[in-house]
């Protein structure tokens, strides 16, 4: 059994708690979101909090947990939709949210610490640079760059940019390895895609360095249909126009608008399926006139100079449309599906119809491998786990796979199949098995069966390019 005060004492002068509340806290992030998630993560609590100022507090921490094979959890600021970053087996949480430093920022990309949250990365570049990420989360003001990288996919401009899984999207991550002399790791290129959504399973990510591109003065609009395959048609219609700088397209049914986006009450017209976009400045009138062929209407319209201090649209996309519902309504949850193309738009329609209103669609339009695409995040009216499995197997069946949020580790949620180059890795870097054990099926599983799995959220993987 392990000495957590002789653990603390060997530490020294790096910051530690063992206080229960403070432990706790640290233990969770938004896993909540699944009732199932919920019933299975909620006892779920760190022995010992531990909060590098620094890479060399790093690398203490790890060789010292080594020696004591004592599991290591890697936590960034908590945003986390399905318990990537909570400690299923306990031992320490490694809190890297007091890592913040900027080491530089250049023409096209920037590196800083993991911890650094990304509203604040964001700050600075626009003020010395006037440059922005390609893409971020929903969560741009409360979630960490590092945190977004070894636990995000996509996000608010992956309408232009894609994934970040997509080569480009991830320059470099600097990597420390749970050893008993622990190494730091430069890895560049596809080398990336090594902790690249692996959830801390395998290193400690400290910096990254990512792409910038031009920041824009973005308009938030909103425009209404009274047919919702008319709304998901108009999105796409809208993500093709390559000419039209975009940084999101979303589109919700009614009621999930009406029911649960309270701050934008006053102008979401009681009936209508919604629209939301965010679009250049200089793009307006270009957007203007192609909805001019389509028979939606703007209900609402801000400028970049409007927006200040006024909650911005992309609140009410991705895993936020999510957050809103839920409080409002805490009985009801999620899932994440892919609508492949060319004929997602088809099968958005078969689902929408098959489902009605247990399940409210909302779909984020998104370049996917190429073309433009959409992942389906709809609002579930939860009645039971089985009803969820079944619901999931039904989508699966018709051609469209779920990435299930209520499933905790990278095969069975984020990934859908094995990532041979992440495990081999894994091999590599944490030999012992003590990063954030128990999220890898495959490292627990040595019989774990990735060929059984034929649907990606990553293309790359499958093997055909």
């Amino acid at each position: 059994m392990t000495d957590w005060q002789e653990l603390v004492e060997v530490l020294g002068d790096i910051p530690s708690t063992t206080n229960p509340t403070e432990r706790r806290q640290k233990s969770r992030d938004f896993y909540w979101y699944s009732p199932i998630l919920k019933q299975q993560l909620d006892t779920v609590v760190a022995d010992l909090i531990v909060s590098p100022r620094d890479e060399a507090d790093v690398v203490r921490t790890l060789a010292a947990c080594h020696a004591r094979q004592v599991p290591v959890t890697v936590r960034g600021c908590g945003t986390g939709n399905y318990g990537q970053a909570m400690p299923i087996q306990g031992g320490v949480v490694l809190d890297v949210s007091g890592m913040t430093a900027i080491k530089w920022i250049g023409q096209g990309s920037i590196r800083a610490e993991a911890g650094l949250k990304i509203g604040e990365l964001e700050r600075a570049t626009k003020a010395q640079s006037g440059q922005e990420l390609r893409f971020h989360p929903s969560t741009l003001k409360t979630a960490s760059i590092g945190g977004f990288v070894t636990g995000g996919s996509s996000g608010i401009g992956s309408i232009t940019w894609g994934l970040l899984r997509d080569r480009g999207n991830i320059i470099a991550a600097r990597v420390v390895t749970m050893e008993a002399e622990p190494r730091i790791l430069e890895l560049r290129g596809d080398d990336v895609q090594k902790v690249n959504h692996a959830y801390g399973t395998n290193g400690v990510v400290t910096e990254v360095e990512v792409p910038l591109t031009a920041a824009m003065d973005w308009a938030d609009v909103m425009v209404t249909f009274d047919d919702f395959m008319d709304a998901a048609r108009f999105s796409q219609a809208l993500g093709d126009e390559v000419g039209i700088a975009k940084k999101l397209v979303t589109t919700v049914a009614d009621p999930i608008g009406q029911d649960y986006f309270r701050p934008l009450k006053a102008v979401i017209p009681e009936r209508g399926h919604l629209v939301l976009a965010m679009i250049a400045g200089h793009s307006l009138e270009a957007f203007e006139a192609l909805l001019a062929e389509w028979p939606g209407r703007v209900v609402y319209k801000r400028t970049a100079e409007e927006l200040v201090a006024k909650t911005p649209l992309y609140e009410f996309s991705w895993n936020h449309s999510t957050l809103q519902a839920l409080k409002v309504d805490r009985s009801i949850t999620y899932l994440q599906i892919l609508f492949p193309p060319p004929n997602h738009l088809a099968l958005v329609e078969e689902v929408v119809a098959a489902y009605g209103d247990e399940l409210p669609m909302h779909l984020e339009f998104i370049r996917f491998d190429g073309p433009i695409a959409c992942f389906g995040l709809p609002i579930v009216r939860y009645r039971s786990e089985g009803r969820m499995m079944e619901i999931i197997r039904d989508l699966e069946a018709r051609g469209c796979p779920v990435f299930n949020p209520h499933d905790f580790t990278l095969e069975g949620g984020g990934m859908k199949m094995v990532d041979d180059v992440q495990l081999a890795f894994k091999r590599e870097a944490d030999p012992a098995g003590l990063m954030n054990p128990g999220k890898m099926l495959a490292w627990d599983n040595p019989d774990y069966d990735a060929a059984a799995h034929h649907t990606y959220l990553y293309p790359a993987l499958s093997g055909s390019r």
